[in-house]
This record gives structure tokens, sequence and C-alpha cells, in this order.
């Protein structure tokens, strides 16, 4: 039972990481698409776009392998 505890927390932990990085993904996306087309701001939000992408796919390899260990039988 302990493990199911602390595997749900884990779980609970990246569910609440995906949201954040999904709605920091989602501002940035918003503010590169209201931008006035200037310069600097513009390299600066395009930046922050990529790194906003970069931990999605950083989160997507971390469920990718919850995943594995979850149909191996290795969780629960």
């Amino acid at each position: 039972m302990d493990k199911r505890k602390t595997w749900r927390e884990q779980e609970q932990r990246l569910v609440d990481r995906w949201n954040a990085a999904a709605a920091r993904q989602r501002d940035a996306h918003a503010q590169i698409a209201h931008a006035d087309g200037s310069g600097a701001p513009r390299a600066e939000l395009l930046l922050k776009v990529e790194a906003a992408n970069a931990e999605i796919e950083a989160l997507r390899r971390e469920v990718a392998r919850l995943k594995v260990e979850f149909t191996s039988g290795k969780r629960y």
C-alpha cells in the first residue's frame, strides 16, 4: 500500500507539472501571436516557446516511462 501511495503522489506531481507546463506553453504561443513584430522581444518570446516545448517533450518522455512501468507490471 505504501508503494501505491508513493506512486499516486508521483503521478499527481507529474500531472501538476504537465498542467503548469501546458499553461506556460499556451501563454507563450499567445504572446507570440499578439507580438507586434519588433525584433528583440519577439526573439525572447521564441526562446520562451522553445523552452516550453522542450519541457512538454521531457514530460512526455516521463509519462511514457511510467506507462511502460505500468503495463509491464512494475506499478500497481
